[in-house]
């Protein structure tokens, strides 16, 4: 196809299964990196942008104001760019330099939230007051607001959720996705429970996040959970959650680094999470079934921080247990109990 905007490029990413070792499993992953802002978050921030202008609470010459940790500021900045609508990005320390960098080049202006804020500590609160408190200020400004913002879940319910029922059918037993705003997992699952009535979703966030009762704390991965002092906002529902679970910074980050130097396979470090519940329950699931895993964004906004030894080390967050398990786990992409050397040097030979 040939598209004359950028934002008409969203969505229809593609499914990718790896092999499993011991199981009948299927682990599928839906690798949501190949949106133009390289994450899920462009389905959203393109919603959330057309719903305005529609509604005409937003003008093309107005003001966009959004607190967000880097991936939503991006979608909402190249599409902003399109329509020549004027960008603030509100962002703490939390955001990696990358994601900044970006939204920067996409023509946006950064707001950093300034304050004695540990590595590990989210800023989000004072992010979304300072934002809301911007907007007001600001001569036809709106504040996006995206975790109160209905938008958000229809973002997912009227793409992503039809993308993976055109490409698996209703052959799918589980979801597994992270929960920040819930505006993916809610929108998404709520639209396949309505075709796979007995579909499980499993929520993950960080430990330290609060969304599922636990006890509340520091954490690094970025744009997920909901840390200790904020609250999740009223897009969320809960209702949809069969279970909720918590995964550290250790086993995300270091599942990260295992499918990039095993798979090829750059994710953000939240995604690194929820990819390592997906392993998980595949291989403790009785008989067989497909669990679908969302890959909310790609690794290459974190190569500073997940993806740098230095940082890693100087902040212990490589597991060298999970390392090993992932690898006795997951089959390699061309290992002989995956694919048949025939098949490998057809494969090959195609690419040359």
């Amino acid at each position: 196809m040939i598209y004359t905007a950028m934002s008409q490029m969203i969505g229809n990413t593609p499914i990718l299964e790896i092999k499993l070792n011991g199981t009948e499993w299927s682990l599928l992953l839906k690798i949501e990196k190949f949106n133009p802002g390289m994450s899920m978050k462009d389905r959203m921030a393109r919603q959330m942008i057309f719903d305005s202008l529609a509604s005409g609470k937003l003008t093309r010459d107005g003001v966009i104001v959004e607190s967000s940790s880097g991936n939503t500021a991006t979608g909402i900045a190249y599409i902003a760019s399109e329509l020549g609508i004027r960008f603030i990005a509100v962002v703490d320390h939390h955001a990696a330099k990358d994601k900044i960098d970006t939204i920067r080049a996409y023509g946006g202006e950064i707001h950093m939230i300034q304050g004695d804020y540990s590595d590990d500590e989210v800023a989000t609160v004072e992010r979304e007051s300072t934002a809301a408190a911007l907007a007001k200020k600001i001569p036809g400004a709106i504040f996006f607001d995206q975790s109160n913002n209905f938008s958000n879940p229809k973002g997912y319910s009227t793409s992503l959720a039809h993308e993976i029922l055109n490409d698996l059918g209703t052959d799918i037993n589980e979801l597994v996705a992270c929960v920040g705003t819930g505006g993916s997992i809610t929108g998404c699952g709520r639209e396949l429970k309505k075709e796979i009535p007995d579909l499980k979703i499993i929520g993950v966030e960080p430990k330290g996040s609060t969304v599922f009762g636990f006890p509340g704390g520091p954490y690094f991965q970025s744009g997920t959970g909901v840390p200790p002092g904020d609250k999740i906002g009223v897009i969320y529902d809960p209702a949809l959650i069969d279970e909720g679970i918590i995964v550290d910074d250790r086993k995300a980050f270091t599942t990260c680094i295992y499918l990039a130097r095993e798979h090829g396979l750059l994710v953000g470090g939240s995604a690194g999470g929820a990819i390592y519940e997906a392993v998980k329950r595949c291989t403790q699931n009785p008989g067989s079934g497909k669990t679908l895993c969302l890959v909310c964004d790609g690794g290459e906004k974190y190569l500073s921080t997940v993806f740098n030894d230095e940082w890693i080390n100087e902040k212990n967050l490589f597991c060298e247990e999970t390392f090993s398990l992932l690898q006795k786990t997951l089959c390699k992409p061309y290992s002989a109990s995956t694919v048949k050397i025939n098949d490998f040097n057809q494969e090959l030979k195609a690419c040359t």
